[in-house]
């Protein structure tokens, strides 16, 4: 090769000093002389990539002549493929989207650490604890503030419909703002008023009508515990997997809605530091310091137990993480199957390539460069059919289905390991091939 041939002809060029007349005067050569000419090797270099450009060029696509020959065949397996494809793509938008929507509230939050109850199993089911414990949280250092947040889930009635259904009741101190919503911060005045409450407009249902007239400076009324409430504004969050919609007011008015609730008895604990505090150390003081009745957990920890509680404790992170598994055996076979025929429809062929000498390796790149077109060609149309469908899904439920281009290309490399270990065993027959047998 020309790369090969300019370095031997440098190394015989540099040891002429070595192999010359004995009468040349004897001198130490320049260190310089011992180092490559790389100039020189750089159009080497481009010719022999330029060669093997030439070379692909002039190979036969021998698996993709195979492949095109039967298009029906190929039209049932690219469909194999973006069925493979949708699976998993739809089974890791909703495992995305069940994390996403259940933890848009914690991520809200404007605290540094939050306390809850040993007891809590995530923010739908939240037990209560003492808010003397938040009183004790003052008392070490870095604590700026530490706040009490009410949770209750209840069934109201749909303003629209007058339909009952289940919404997230959230209670704060309008005085210390304690989300990161615009929308809400702007209206704390609003929620101080008696029985008033602002609204998801991100809310699961039927609440279109509703939500114009309140757009428009409107205050529709409902009922929460054969209680009239008025509806002031709105702020935007989303419904979940474990709630519908959220309903924001103050701590005096939820506590007006639950007569039964105690004002001693809260849910949440939220703790904001001091600039140039760290949460974590503060959190460790925390937890040394308080009693075992409550739970300490850093913001970025708060999300963390959600996630966690959703992933583990709860079957449908199992379920979207077994659809994924599903959907890529589903693949594995289908792919198969359609490489299996194709190997046993051509045996002869492949027996007589035996025979004229071509080894194995050859044929089994013949396969697997099928089952690589058959990932590429089968990944868009599957690609195309998600992205419709996430749009569909994100409006008929409200839940946060988008496509990333980090999952796009994780179901890609699914896809090529998928049809690459259907080649795989779909050449096994092929190894084993005799062409004395076949003729």
């Amino acid at each position: 090769m020309n790369c090969e041939k300019g370095i031997g002809d440098w190394v015989l060029g540099t040891g002429d000093w070595l192999l010359g007349d004995s009468e040349v005067d004897e001198q130490v050569p320049n260190p310089q002389s011992l180092i490559p000419n790389t100039q020189s090797l750089i159009p080497n270099t481009q010719s022999l990539i330029m060669r093997l450009i030439k070379q692909l060029r002039r190979r036969t696509p021998l698996g993709w002549l195979q492949l095109n020959h039967e298009k029906s065949r190929l039209f049932v397996a690219l469909s194999g493929i973006a069925f493979a494809d949708l699976l998993m793509f739809m089974q890791l938008g909703f495992q995305t989207a069940l994390y996403d929507s259940n933890t848009r509230l914690h991520r809200s939050l404007q605290a540094d650490i939050v306390l809850t109850s040993p007891q809590a199993r995530n923010l739908p089911s939240l037990s209560t604890f003492s808010r003397r414990r938040l009183y004790q949280a003052m008392d070490i250092p870095g604590v700026k503030s530490a706040e009490p947040m009410y949770f209750n889930n209840i069934i109201w009635k749909n303003p629209q419909t007058h339909r009952e259904t289940g919404v997230l009741v959230i209670g704060f101190n309008p005085d210390k703002p304690a989300f990161d919503l615009p929308d809400v911060n702007q209206q704390l005045q609003a929620i101080k008023m008696p029985d008033t409450v602002l609204f998801d407009r991100g809310a699961r249902g039927d609440y279109q009508k509703a939500i114009a007239q309140i757009d428009q400076g409107k205050t529709l009324t409902t009922e929460i515990e054969r209680r009239t409430i008025t509806i002031s504004g709105l702020f935007q969050v989303g419904a979940s997997f474990g709630s519908d919609g959220n309903l924001i007011t103050s701590d005096q008015n939820f506590l007006r809605l639950f007569s039964g609730r105690q004002s001693s008895s809260v849910s949440l604990g939220l703790i904001v530091l001091k600039p140039g505090y760290d949460p974590k150390k503060v959190a460790a003081m925390l937890k040394a310091y308080l009693r075992d009745d409550v739970r300490v957990l850093t913001h970025a920890e708060f999300i963390e137990f959600e996630n966690n509680f959703w992933r583990t404790n709860s079957p449908i992170g199992f379920i979207f993480s077994m659809g994924v598994s599903m959907g890529f055996v589903v693949g594995v076979i289908i792919v198969y199957q359609v490489l299996s025929t194709d190997v046993n429809a051509h045996v002869r062929e492949y027996a007589t390539f035996k025979a004229m000498g071509y080894r194995n390796y050859y044929l089994l790149g013949v396969v697997l460069e099928e089952s690589l077109i058959l990932a590429a060609l089968g990944f868009f149309p599957g690609l195309g059919v998600s992205l419709a469908l996430y749009q569909l899904t994100r409006s008929a439920t409200n839940l946060p289905m988008y496509m990333t281009a980090i999952r796009a290309l994780q179901v890609l490399v699914l896809t090529i390991i998928m049809c690459t270990i259907s080649g795989a065993i779909a050449t096994r027959k092929l190894q084993a091939t005799d062409p004395a047998d076949m003729f």
